[in-house]
């Protein structure tokens, strides 16, 4: 496909999950309606992974997609329809029979997402030492984490042109060539495994002799190839205790084999969250989801929330925008050369900000202007004139002078209170 007909593909899916209820916001939003460009909801400001929306077919396109090309193709497969690659992910169903008064019944569990593994007491083992919330059984809150963390670790996109706004034919070939790159460089699955086979692995090939002798299954695979694995022998490269024997343990490729991971210790090292289906990114000795190794890679736009890369764009802020994107969180008018307010890290430009954010003064009952002075006091504001911040009772301007807070009244003295509270 060239560049022209992949710059006219590209587009958002407006239409995909319109008007589903936001899982947040609740009955505040109407429903979920994709800003043009910004990858939020217009209603209710929220993502669309905090939206109830049915996104497992996109989801498996999105890995299937990050997966071509790559070492993990056994992990995807091509509809023969479009010849669009599919996530081929792990679906594990565990059944246990449930004792009743009359006749047994089954009971079925359905996890999402299980390690790709063949031994299914290790997979069954694996899950069980992840934190009972974030294990992916079906219509759990397990379930819904791993759906979240989908679309926040591996954005569609971070890796795919058409999902992105109005692209050059330049960026778009730079957009592929940083892809490529980091499917050569960084990407990887995690594998789960008990530490005693890692271990004869790492005794056969690929030994790291990069001096990190401080992890205990590299110094017992080099001293004694032959020994038996010990519970102390094995620490995890994170958290630095013990792997318990007969525990699973995840290691990933890129890092080497003498480096063990608890299951629930495989996180991203900027976010802490648990790596999605045990997708990562390996870089400098540490592991990143895939949303953080692009972000130590390139400037991220806070305003679309893609990758940058146009040389010119603006930082403000501690952040980074496209130039056409440095824009009113409310209205979408540009602010390059205009006056805005930061409201939640967000910009705001200043008329948006007094009808919808500016705080009320209790003297006068008007919004407050940003650049003005104002008195503040718990949750209550005042204009710092001599017209509003004054006695409740008698009026004195309290402007530098001490003064006594009573439910969003002021008043200069305790006779003063009196008067007013009797």
């Amino acid at each position: 496909m060239d560049l022209e007909s992949k710059i006219k593909k590209m587009g958002l899916g407006h239409e995909e999950g319109s008007g589903a209820p936001c899982l947040k916001c609740k009955d505040k939003c109407e429903g979920f309606e994709l800003h043009f460009w910004r990858k939020i909801c217009r209603n209710c400001k929220c993502g669309q992974e905090e939206h109830d929306v049915p996104t497992s077919n996109e989801d498996d396109r999105k890995v299937g997609k990050l997966f071509e090309d790559t070492k993990y193709t056994t992990l995807i497969a091509k509809l023969k329809s479009d010849g669009i690659p599919m996530y081929k992910r792990n679906v594990m169903i565990l059944t246990n029979p449930v004792a009743a008064k009359k006749n047994v019944s089954i009971n079925t569990v359905t996890y999402e997402w299980a390690p790709p593994v063949q031994n299914q007491s290790l997979a069954r083992h694996y899950m069980q030492m992840l934190p009972k919330e974030k294990q992916p059984v079906a219509g759990s809150e397990g379930a819904q984490y791993r759906k979240k963390q989908l679309a926040k670790q591996l954005p569609a996109h971070d890796q795919d042109p058409s999902k992105c706004h109005e692209l050059s034919p330049n960026e778009v070939k730079q957009m592929e060539q940083f892809v490529k790159k980091y499917k050569n460089e960084a990407l990887g699955v995690g594998d789960v495994k008990l530490p005693s086979e890692v271990e004869g692995k790492a005794a056969g090939k690929d030994v790291p002799t990069n001096g990190e002798r401080g992890t205990p299954a590299t110094v017992g695979a080099m001293e004694d190839k032959l020994a038996g694995p010990k519970a102390s022998q094995y620490c995890c490269f994170r958290c630095k205790l013990s792997m318990k024997e007969g525990d699973p343990a995840v290691y990933a490729e890129r890092a080497g084999y003498d480096k063990l991971w608890h299951p629930a210790c495989f996180v991203c090292c900027t976010c802490s969250e648990l790596l999605v289906d045990m997708i990562y990114f390996w870089k400098n000795g540490k592991l990143y989801c895939g949303r953080h190794y692009c972000d130590s890679e390139k400037p991220r736009c806070a305003g679309c929330d893609e990758l940058i890369f146009s040389n010119e764009y603006t930082q403000a802020e501690g952040q980074s925008w496209h130039l056409k994107h440095f824009c009113c969180f409310d209205c979408d008018c540009v602010l390059a050369g205009e006056i805005y307010v930061m409201v939640n890290e967000k910009p705001v430009c200043k008329p948006c900000y007094v009808k919808n954010h500016a705080v009320v003064c209790q003297g006068c009952h008007n919004a407050i202007d940003p650049e003005v002075q104002r008195v503040s006091y718990n949750n209550f504001n005042w204009h710092a004139t001599t017209e509003c911040f004054l006695c409740s009772c008698c009026s004195k301007c309290l402007i530098g002078q001490k003064f006594m807070p009573v439910e969003g009244m002021v008043f200069c003295s305790v006779e003063c209170k009196k008067k007013m509270m009797s």
